[in-house]
């Protein structure tokens, strides 16, 4: 289409398009461009309102896009390598759970490693697929969950030749890439799909110094953030799908979860987003790698701190490193990085990605600066000053591989019972347990508990990390099957 090309935004023209026709609202939302909440108004501003605006004929429809969200749609496709794109405003979960579903049928298996994202494993209990679990490699020393090495997926495929697809994260929350390209080889040799969580992994699109991307390499499927590294509005993502894929099925299977009100701004969002990625995406990541690198050398100058990078590639399970990851081991100070991660938003203002056991993640893009990351680091050599403690006291952090006792749609749905949570070892969990961020569950629905996975939890909560996903709020009783 030769009137579509990357300088477009056919959903943002859209909405101009709209505001200069001054349409009398007698449509839903209900706040009428603002007018009818005073208070919304206020906070999020005319311009905002003004585009919070339902499905209408010049706008498209994203269940069934015909004109300008097709169009966006479109240059996203060319944008990112992909067949086809989709615009989705439940974020990457919706994403990747509308991969899972795609391909996979009840008592279909699914081969992928264990620290996936929860969505995944969602999605499992949705449509009931079995899990064929590639228990992933650790780094003893950062105590952090590695790629998968490529033997171990063919292991896993020649254990399983009736699996229909293998699920790659493309990179891990840290930084961590396993060999897609492959892997992707490997299992097409096979018949089965490949599935890319790239939740993390929007700008290895638009920089050829960074690792290569699903798209890129022939997946089939990816489940792109743009709201991440990419600039779009938080909880707007694509899907990406390749030759192989049929587009019309996956459009289906996303209508069975995605809301018929799709929201214009995320949307807009996506569109505005991909153009700036298209046109200037080598140079936005550039100045990330920059900066990223530079904070990687006044931090590790400091001693004590570790922020790692391609020094970890072994071209095994750590196949390849995303340079734009800021990931900062903190347990040679003595310190647990949620406590870090704690202590620099509480005594310092400043608010990382997350904290887990052993590290913290400071997500760095192009909106950052220089005197940015220099705050960081000031901060982390008084962190390191004030609070080291010996690192002896902090507990060893170790992958704890599941012993996987019933599908998770099958725990899922059992009959269960709650028990304090101290009782539970040796019975099979019914629910989710999980610190989030990143959201990779410590149990998922029909894991087995045991009392290793219980040491861990208390270890955790101990030390503040935020538990999600049981029944129980208060995380004192979990739902087990009966």
């Amino acid at each position: 289409m030769k009137y579509l090309t990357q300088e477009r935004a056919p959903i943002m023209e859209a909405l101009e398009r709209m505001k200069a026709a001054r349409l009398v609202p007698f449509d839903v939302p209900g706040h009428k461009r603002g007018r009818g909440n005073a208070d919304l108004m206020e906070f999020l501003g005319q311009r905002c309102l003004d585009v919070d605006v339902n499905s209408m004929k010049p706008l498209d429809n994203l269940c069934h896009p015909i004109s300008v969200i097709r169009d966006a749609e479109i240059l996203a496709a060319q944008a990112f390598g992909a067949m086809h794109s989709f615009f989705i405003t439940g974020g990457t979960t919706q994403a990747v759970q509308t991969m899972i579903l795609a391909v996979c049928k009840p008592g279909d298996k699914i081969i992928l490693p264990r620290n996936v994202h929860r969505s995944a494993i969602n999605a499992m209990i949705l449509c009931g697929a079995v899990p064929v679990y590639v228990n992933p490699q650790v780094d003893e020393r950062l105590g952090i969950s590695l790629g998968m090495k490529v033997e171990e997926i063919i292991a896993a495929i020649k254990s399983n030749p009736d699996a229909k697809a293998v699920l790659v994260n493309n990179p891990t929350y840290y930084g961590i890439c396993s060999d897609i390209a492959t892997i992707t080889k490997v299992a097409h040799e096979h018949g089965m799909k490949v599935l890319a969580d790239e939740a993390h992994g929007t700008h290895f699109y638009f920089n050829k110094k960074l690792p290569p991307s699903a798209m890129s390499v022939g997946a089939d499927m990816a489940a792109v953030s743009m709201h991440k590294s990419g600039g779009s509005l938080t909880q707007s993502s694509l899907l990406l799908t390749g030759e192989n894929i049929n587009a019309g099925y996956v459009h289906q299977i996303l209508n069975l979860t995605q809301t018929t009100s799709g929201s214009y701004l995320l949307m807009s969002s996506l569109d505005i987003s991909r153009r700036n990625l298209a046109l200037r995406g080598e140079e936005i990541f550039d100045k990330v790698i920059e900066l990223v690198e530079y904070a990687r050398n006044e931090i590790n100058y400091l001693g004590g701190w570790y922020a790692y990078g391609k020094e970890l590639i072994d071209n095994g399970a750590v196949y390849d490193f995303d340079i734009t990851k800021l990931s900062i081991y903190t347990r040679a100070v003595g310190l647990a990085g949620v406590e870090v991660y704690d202590i620099l938003r509480d005594e310092y203002d400043i608010q990382l990605e997350f904290g887990d056991i052993a590290n913290i993640l400071a997500y760095v893009s192009v909106g950052d600066r220089v005197k940015d990351i220099e705050r960081l680091v000031s901060a982390l050599a008084d962190v390191k000053r004030i609070y080291r403690k010996d690192p002896a006291r902090l507990m060893k952090v170790e992958y704890i591989a599941p012993i996987v006792d019933a599908t998770p749609k099958e725990a899922f749905y059992s009959a269960k019972k709650s028990l304090p949570i101290a009782e539970t070892v040796g019975e099979t969990a019914a629910e989710f347990l999980m610190c989030y961020p990143p959201g990779i569950p410590i149990l998922a629905p029909g894991e087995r508990i045991t009392k290793e996975i219980l040491d861990y939890i208390r270890y955790a909560k101990r030390k503040g990390c935020q538990m999600t996903g049981p029944e129980d709020m208060t995380i004192k009783n979990l739902q087990v099957m009966t």
